[in-house]
């Protein structure tokens, strides 16, 4: 179960990160160009944010599963297991927290700009907190 938990993980993430950054382009390109905001870039920021939060359940179910989760908590002299077990899930949890935060913002704004920012500023950290603590190492 831990394998197949660990690759749908890594296989999911690819998708998650796409939609993300596909979320992020489109609110920069909305914001710079001043496009008005529709029906089609709801959905792109619903299926980032839908994306992002399958990661997260799949990565909490894990977190419990793997040897280098829950397990090794407290073993902050190891770089590797700092990461998987502390920095990884705390940092994602954060971003994924920022994501939601756009998501519910947009929906009392009325100005387009101000969506396709709301989206531009809380995805994109949340894509950059992401980006910031995935395991490369183990991800290759």
């Amino acid at each position: 179960m831990y394998n197949f938990l660990q690759k749908f993980h890594s296989g999911w993430a690819y998708l998650a990160l796409l939609l993300l950054v596909v979320a992020v382009i489109n609110a920069i390109i909305g914001v710079t160009s001043k496009k008005e905001f529709t029906g089609k870039d709801r959905k792109i920021a619903l299926f980032a944010l839908i994306g992002t939060h399958t990661q997260l359940l799949i990565g909490l179910i894990l977190y419990f599963f793997s040897p280098k989760g829950f397990a090794v908590l407290g073993q902050m002299s190891n770089a590797e297991l700092r990461l998987t077990s502390l920095e990884h899930p705390l940092i994602n949890i954060i971003a994924i927290i920022l994501i939601t935060i756009g998501w519910s913002k947009h929906k009392k704004l009325v100005n387009s700009e101000a969506k396709f920012k709301t989206f531009a500023i809380f995805y994109g950290l949340g894509l950059l907190l992401i980006l910031s603590r995935i395991p490369w190492n183990l991800w290759f």
